[in-house]
């Protein structure tokens, strides 16, 4: 198995990157998950889930029983009220997300006491979207900043972001929480807490008192999304209680765990371990969206976590799996050593080593810097899944370093723009994917001409509507242990199709999205363009529109 201590350096110093629903039947019968030894070490954690006849069967009135604070008095509630009431399909992606992660949040919450409004704080942080990420620099569907991260036992590195890890996530926004609760003694100053920093609040507070003004919520003087914050919660709050009144419809929950945790002592490349579960990438993602990298690479022992009923198909597969699980491994170059020599070294395009290892374009090598490298020099031997993730209602999306190409040679004769042509892609999108610096090509050259890549993008303040694209993966099929039927449940899409527009005088990115009521990052995303970098007058660029009908 290629996952010796020699493929992989230590863990990294680095500062980490920016960064699938499925049904299940009701159990008649309380669930018992009994622990499994592999022949890799993968042992999935005891689970005893009893079921009582006296409990909820849906989670939502698990919820609904456990609120406890006060209506706040406020126009505002009803203002955020009417603004999802005005997005019913917001609402319904936003719910769809949080049914893989509320059951443990609401498990976890009351296990503290607190009261149930606190699992819904998601929904205001991050629409529980695991891979939001903030212009503040904020992970994760608690939205943590790298400090506080830290401070909460966070750990951050090249390879892994415990910002976006589900469970851990979760502990240290309750340890938070709760650490605020007893500094304020008020669930609303400590959420204003949560969103604006302690400190804060906390000259908020004397300074009302120094005036000899109350000292609650409402009457201190903060800033507007601070002011927004609690009412945004008190209006989902509203909105769980009587969906009708608002005019939605909250899809049912099931009043049970959504995943286990398995811990696994082996390295694996998270498309190995997707398929070995036998489960899209998406899906797999979705659940461990704390990995930087294409690879699971760690010390000791990671805890996935995967769908109950892919927990045990996932150790079975494992234990009779009997190909190599990585296909990657660590690199520290030479000094003096560039990108563009360590790309040829080890067979791959200088664009794909940068996305894979977070590089930007302005980005040198530093000393002692450690790169991901194809543990194999084809790269025809590295599995790729042709997985696209859901957009979400964000902007600035950041590559997850998992992805499909195709890549394509220079023949005699070929020029850019018959091979952008041939393969209906832009010349620009070919000249930005392989960093060219003008459209001379030479024979037997390699071209990266299409590259899908799995994206997380950061909230936006205002939403949109996102666009899922799905495609079929082109990876040959494994024969792995059974699983059961569950039919995955479809997020809201919108059909789209690919238009080019060619770039005339006077274009600009804005112009064009405005021209095409698309969003400039968009552009910038369907085309591989980086922020910085303009038009030409003659590039095709690719534009994925509403289809009509």
């Amino acid at each position: 198995m290629a996952n010796a201590d020699d493929v992989f350096g230590a863990d990294s110093s680095e500062q980490p990157v920016k960064q699938a629903l499925a049904e299940t039947s009701d159990a008649e019968t309380p669930l018992l998950l009994q622990p499994s030894t592999g022949l890799l070490g993968s042992q999935l954690k005891k689970a005893r889930v009893v079921v009582s006849l006296d409990e909820p069967v849906d989670l939502w009135d698990r919820i609904r029983d456990g609120f406890t604070m006060e209506e706040l008095d406020s126009p505002l509630v009803q203002n955020h009220v009417a603004w999802y009431a005005n997005r019913p399909d917001y609402v319904k992606r936003m719910v769809e997300r949080s049914q893989l992660y509320l059951y443990h949040i609401v498990e976890e919450v009351e296990k503290r006491g607190m009261p149930t409004e606190v699992a819904l704080l998601p929904m205001i942080e991050s629409a529980f979207n695991p891979k939001a990420y903030s212009t503040s620099h904020a992970s994760g569907i608690w939205q943590f900043i790298p400090s506080t991260g830290k401070h909460f036992g966070l750990e951050q590195n090249f390879w892994y972001d415990g910002r976006r890890d589900v469970t851990a996530a979760t502990d240290a926004a309750l340890d938070y929480l709760q650490k605020l609760h007893d500094m304020f003694g008020s669930w609303e100053l400590a959420f204003a807490a949560y969103n604006w920093g302690e400190g804060s609040v906390q000259r908020a507070i004397a300074k009302n008192r120094k005036m000899g003004l109350p000292t609650d919520y409402l009457s201190l003087t903060m800033p507007p999304e601070t002011r927004n914050y609690v009412p945004k919660l008190m209006a989902v709050k509203q909105i769980v209680m009587n969906p009708e009144a608002a005019g939605l419809d909250l899809a049912s929950i099931p009043n049970r765990p959504y995943f286990a945790s398995v811990t696994t002592t082996q390295r694996i490349d998270v498309a190995v371990a997707a398929r070995l579960a036998g489960m899209p990438l998406h899906d797999f993602v979705s659940l461990n969206p704390a990995y930087n990298r294409p690879v699971i690479n760690f010390k000791g022992s990671r805890t996935l976590l995967l769908p109950v009923d892919k927990a045990d198909t996932f150790s079975s597969n494992l234990e009779n799996y009997d190909k190599p699980l990585v296909s990657w491994k660590s690199y520290t170059p030479a000094r003096g050593e560039k990108i563009d020599k360590v790309a040829r070294r080890f067979s791959i395009s200088v664009a794909r080593l940068k996305e894979i290892n977070s590089i930007t374009k302005h980005n040198k090598l530093a000393a002692g810097q450690t790169l991901l490298v194809p543990l194999s020099h084809n790269e025809a031997a590295i599995p790729d899944f042709d997985e696209v993730a859901q957009a979400s209602e964000a902007e600035d999306a950041a590559p997850l370093r998992v992805s499909s190409r195709f890549v394509y040679a220079v023949k005699k004769g070929d020029t850019l723009v018959s091979i952008a042509k041939h393969h209906k892609v832009s010349a620009l999108q070919i000249k930005s994917l392989n960093n060219l610096k003008s459209n001379r090509l030479s024979s037997g050259q390699k071209l990266v001409i299409r590259q899908e890549t799995l994206t997380s993008r950061k909230l936006a303040a205002v939403q949109v509507q996102p666009v899922k694209q799905t495609a079929i993966a082109k990876a040959k099929t494994v024969k792995f242990a059974a699983t059961n039927n569950a039919k995955p449940v479809k997020l809201a899409s919108a059909k789209r199709s690919q238009r080019y527009y060619t770039v005339r005088h006077g274009d600009t990115m804005a112009s064009i999205a405005k021209q095409f009521n698309v969003a400039t990052n968009d552009i910038q995303r369907w085309n591989n363009i980086s922020g910085k970098r303009g038009l030409t007058p003659g590039d095709k660029v690719t534009l994925m529109l509403p289809s009509k009908g």
